[in-house]
């Protein structure tokens, strides 16, 4: 049987070694388990090598605002399926999960047999979901309308957009990826058009609809 290839996303080396040692036991010696600690070097991996079988991906990763490394991961890398792993368990936290594409949900404090039977399922197509996340928790209109918009940006786009929330000027964001400042405004351009805004001040909102995780 071939390996399977598995990114763990999560930026606390400690559950990364939990994952790790649960997954290894689960499926055995000859998985391929690659860790990385943040949405920046989740992208870069996955640029390097699209064909994942698996990406275990924490909520709260540097880089993240809430569910848009899963958005991302959904709307450029639509063919690897992501199970979102959490110690935040609320129905509205895993309800979010579901509807913005997760193939699963797999509360932190799970067991190591749960991890198990959730990651083998999920490899096997299907999907692993808690007793919570069908409960009946309403998504805003507006949090989905953010995750359709963000869901076309490309990577580099998405980028720019976390930096633009952050406050950093183009000039700015142009230096820190090595850019020109014409490019940046280009990009801004762009994702102000995919997402239906007009300034920085409507994207960094937009961008907050996905960080909360109350309804509404």
């Amino acid at each position: 049987m071939a390996a399977y290839e598995i990114l763990i996303a999560d930026d606390h080396p400690l559950f990364r070694s939990a994952l790790r040692k649960a997954v290894t036991l689960g499926l055995g010696p000859d998985v391929r388990l690659v860790e990385v600690a943040s949405i920046a070097e989740l992208e870069t991996r996955l640029a390097e090598k699209a064909d994942w079988d698996l990406v275990l991906l924490d909520l709260n990763m540097p880089g993240a605002y809430g569910f848009s490394g899963l958005v991302l991961l959904r709307g450029q890398y639509p063919q690897i399926p992501v199970v979102m792993v959490s110690a935040q368990e609320e129905a509205a936290v895993v309800v979010k999960s579901r509807e913005f594409g997760a193939s699963g949900f797999i509360p932190k404090s799970s067991p190591l047999e749960k991890i198990q039977e959730a990651v083998k399922l999920v490899l096997d197509g299907e999907v692993w979901w808690p007793p919570q996340a069908f409960e009946k928790v309403d998504v805003s209109p507006e949090a989905k309308a953010a995750s359709e918009g963000l869901a076309s940006l490309t990577p580099q786009q998405f980028r720019v957009l976390t930096m633009v929330c952050e406050g950093l000027l183009n000039k700015q964001i142009a230096y820190e990826l090595s850019v020109s400042e014409a490019t940046i405004k280009a990009h801004v351009t762009a994702i102000f058009r995919k997402l239906g805004v007009r300034t920085r001040t409507q994207a960094a909102l937009l961008l907050q609809q996905l960080e909360s995780v109350s309804a509404g």
